[in-house]
């Protein structure tokens, strides 16, 4: 059984930086690809960004380019979402899910494995 544990979020400034952990246990070799989300309150649940477990191939929203980085530690099967210059419009919970195929999704119906959720909030 695959488990996906968030960690990381908190309360930080507009402009502030802040690293999310997901670690992915139980065997990785279930999932290839894994990805971020994040939903504020009374909206969607949107994709942010997504990563392979192999491979240097990383996919952003548009609206975290420049400003957020996906990376991950194989040897500790944990993904990382490192975030700079945070807005206001950054605050959500996190998400982290992880998908046994290939290829990056923006759809969060396409993803198998899903963690609790870590929040953030970018206060000004």
């Amino acid at each position: 059984q695959v488990h996906v544990v968030e960690s990381g979020g908190g309360l930080v400034q507009t402009g502030g930086s802040l690293r999310l952990s997901c670690e992915v246990s139980g065997g990785t070799f279930y999932t290839d690809s894994v990805a971020w989300f994040r939903q504020a309150p009374g909206k969607e649940r949107e994709f942010v960004a997504a990563i392979r477990w192999g491979g240097d191939s990383t996919y952003y929203t548009d609206s975290v380019k420049g400003r957020f980085t996906i990376s991950r530690d194989n040897a500790k099967n944990t993904i990382f979402l490192h975030m700079d210059s945070l807005k206001r419009e950054d605050t959500a919970a996190y998400y982290c899910a992880a998908r046994p195929g290939s290829g990056f999704y923006r759809s969060a119906s396409a993803y198998l494995y899903w963690g609790q959720g870590t929040q953030v909030t970018v206060s000004s």
